[in-house]
């Protein structure tokens, strides 16, 4: 007995005990905006418990050695703001187009439900350990305790459901599932901070709507701010920050003036001006400025949608093929009208404008040392969860922000909106071990931090590659998307080298990713009105078999396609015309 129990112990010591080196990597110092080069982390649970130049840490044999020479270590990345209760598809705002007819919005409720895990693990594979939901609710409150301790899920702050003096109707009477609640008095705004307290949100929204109409925009933010003010002044009784969704000069500045913590979008119908930006610095509030947005939803509706190699492999792939529904969905009157909308010179022009001011704001902002924090708004029309990041920290760029800033909004900055800089966004002695080591250098390009060779996650080492496997309806999927928005490289991945293409049941029609680019590159370049409609899919283990209806210019064409997958990629396709 005491031998079984000494064995036992043994074994808890050595888990307890066991220790992850990174050696000879440059280490991101995100505050001082510098790399501190040829240095060792060690990492003992799930903390960093050790920092030194490799030459002179000794590794013992037990423990786990990554190999950073070449490779650059961040701390983990932060999505400020996102929202579990959308998808990013095309039905999941049914306020906004409402698409019920073809697709019901209790199903789009169950989706997001289903895919909270595989969301999780996206955000994860893509290096983001900390995700904030401003704008849940009751239910999405309930699922994230599961996910608390899991290695694989980024740590999920969250609020309730949106409190709003503004409710649209579609999402009235949906109880735990529903993502706004109507405030109409400033007992409301009271009672319903409270009616959240039992579910532990980490902060508390506000959704500050006023009125469509210019002149009457201040009028109806001065109107509401009793109850908006209420709201706050509740919530951080209770020791909750606010988080306030405010788009306009007036509601902004209002917001501030009374005590918000966390500004969730840019303001984007004026240049602000010295005495604004002081009352934020005075204030310590925070800005995130989500710049993708709007355009996502535009360029969804006017159908010039274009997404990157980046979005098409790692999205979730039936969300981003949703985008393109609007080419073959049968109310093409309602469908058309947004077209119109979308592409209209004034429609153009007015996401211009208020494009360029919101950009030139988080310019203004981030010079004048307001923190920023970045956040995608990920969930909305054509904003897709964790792979839309990226076209994030390119549009602050774009703005005008400088890469080591960009870095500091996506580490520290996040960390510092929930008051949890000493515990995680920066690489340092006794913080959390949520890091990711890159292959290459994000301040030379941004767009290297999509380059990870690893991430660490509250001391657990993942290849990000492994935390997400595609199924054979994945990889169908994916090449089905790339195929519709002509994109050869992206379409080409999912195949085998050595793919094979028959007309079905056993006429080889050629052999070979080469031979498939030459004839498919040319036929997306060339080919006008391209459109490949799903009318059908069946899965048998291995096998994808799809229904489909292609449009190639004038011409429409039925046909059955035959997926086989092996080892991970499409190896042989039959066709049945």
């Amino acid at each position: 007995m005491k031998s079984l129990l000494f064995f036992l112990l043994l074994i808890s010591s050595h888990c307890m005990f066991s220790q992850t080196y990174i050696t000879n990597v440059s280490i991101a110092d995100v505050e001082k905006q510098r790399w501190v080069s040829n240095q060792t982390v060690v990492i003992k649970d799930d903390r960093i418990v050790n920092i030194q130049k490799s030459s002179k840490i000794k590794i013992p044999e037990s423990a786990t050695v990554i190999n950073g020479t070449g490779k650059y270590v961040l701390p983990g990345l932060t999505d400020a703001h996102i929202h579990f209760f959308q998808s990013g598809g095309l039905y999941t705002r049914p306020d906004v187009i409402d698409l019920q007819k073809d697709m019901p919005y209790q199903k789009e409720i169950d989706y997001s439900h289903e895919t909270m895990e595989e969301v999780l693990h996206r955000y994860l594979q893509n290096g983001i350990t900390n995700v904030i939901d401003v704008g849940a609710t009751v239910n999405f409150l309930k699922q994230r305790e599961p996910f608390k301790n899991d290695d694989d899920a980024p740590s999920i702050y969250i609020t309730g459901p949106l409190l709003t003096t503004y409710e649209p109707s579609v999402y009235e009477n949906l109880k735990d599932d529903e993502p706004f609640n109507l405030v109409k008095t400033v007992e409301d705004g009271i009672n319903m901070v409270q009616q959240q307290l039992p579910f532990h949100p980490d902060f508390i929204k506000i959704w500050y709507i006023t009125s469509r109409n210019a002149s009457g925009v201040e009028a109806s933010a001065r109107k509401n701010l009793p109850i908006i003010k209420a709201i706050i002044d509740e919530a951080h009784k209770n020791n909750l920050k606010v988080a306030v969704h405010a788009t306009q000069r007036i509601t902004a500045q209002l917001a501030v003036e009374n005590g918000c913590d966390f500004l969730v979008h840019s303001v984007d119908d004026e240049i602000l001006k010295a005495d604004f930006i002081q009352l934020m610095k005075k204030n310590k509030t925070i800005l995130c400025p989500t710049l993708i947005v709007s355009p996502g939803y535009i360029n969804t509706f006017g159908q010039t949608i274009s997404p990157s190699n980046h979005e098409l492999l790692k999205a979730d792939p039936y969300q981003l093929g949703s985008l393109l529904d609007l080419k073959h969905l049968p109310d093409t009157l309602l469908i058309n009208n947004y077209k119109k909308m979308a592409n209209s010179k004034e429609g153009v022009a007015r996401l211009s404008k208020a494009d360029s001011i919101s950009m030139a704001n988080l310019k203004i902002l981030s010079d004048e040392g307001v923190l920023i924090a970045t956040g995608t708004d990920a969930g909305n029309i054509g904003t897709l969860h964790a792979s839309s990041y990226l076209a994030e920290l390119q549009a602050m760029k774009k703005s005008g922000m400088g890469n080591w800033k960009i870095l500091q909004a996506s580490t520290i900055n996040g960390a510092k909106v929930l008051d949890k800089e000493n515990e995680f966004g920066t690489v340092s002695i006794g913080k959390k071990a949520n890091l990711i080591i890159l292959d290459a250098n994000p301040i030379e390009a941004i767009e290297n931090i999509t380059k990870i060779h690893r991430v660490i996650n509250k001391g657990v080492v993942f290849n990000p590659d492994e935390l997400i496997k595609d199924t054979p309806e994945d990889l169908a999927q994916r090449q089905l998307n790339a195929y519709n928005f002509r994109n050869i490289d992206a379409f080409l991945e999912p195949y085998a080298e050595d793919v094979e293409i028959y007309q079905y049941p056993d006429k080889l029609l050629y052999k070979g990713k080469d031979i498939m680019r030459d004839g498919y590159a040319k036929m997306f370049e060339n080919t006008p009105n391209l459109h490949c409609e799903l009318l059908g899919r069946m899965v048998q283990g291995n096998i994808v078999i799809d229904q489909e209806r292609v449009k190639f210019g004038n011409n429409i064409v039925e046909a059955v396609a035959i997926y086989h997958v092996e080892n991970g990629k499409i190896n042989k396709v039959y066709f049945i015309d």
